[in-house]
């Protein structure tokens, strides 16, 4: 996609702008998000779909190679052992395009991101 031109106004817009294989793999993350956090408001933020609850909840993006899931730093060093096996920054981690999405894993780290959030905010 390229962010330069038009932003999306929304997720399914952001969505549209995949190839097909990619906006499957999208459209599982936004549906096990969803599912997890059925309250939360999705929204664009960064030019990338985000969830909100209290704040920032999750974020996710496609990008060449991979699937970029931020569920900030605290959910990164949740799960830092079920995510060893991906490359993680500080807030972020990649899901390679080439493998089967960890819904399961998501699905917790989102669980954990909105029992946070609604504790602190």
């Amino acid at each position: 996609m390229d962010r330069s031109q038009n932003a999306p106004r929304d997720i399914d817009a952001y969505i549209r702008t995949f190839p097909e294989g990619i906006r499957t793999k999208l459209e599982e993350m936004r549906r096990t998000i969803r599912k997890a956090a059925p309250k939360a408001e999705e929204t664009i933020r960064y030019q990338i779909p985000t969830f909100r609850l209290n704040g920032n909840l999750v974020h996710f993006a496609a990008f060449r190679k991979h699937i970029g899931f931020y569920p900030a730093a605290s959910g990164i060093a949740a799960f830092k052992k079920e995510l060893s096996v991906y490359q993680t920054g500080k807030g972020s981690v990649q899901f390679p395009l080439d493998q089967k999405l960890p819904l399961g894993l998501v699905r917790k780290i989102v669980m954990f991101r909105l029992q946070e959030n609604l504790e602190t905010k």
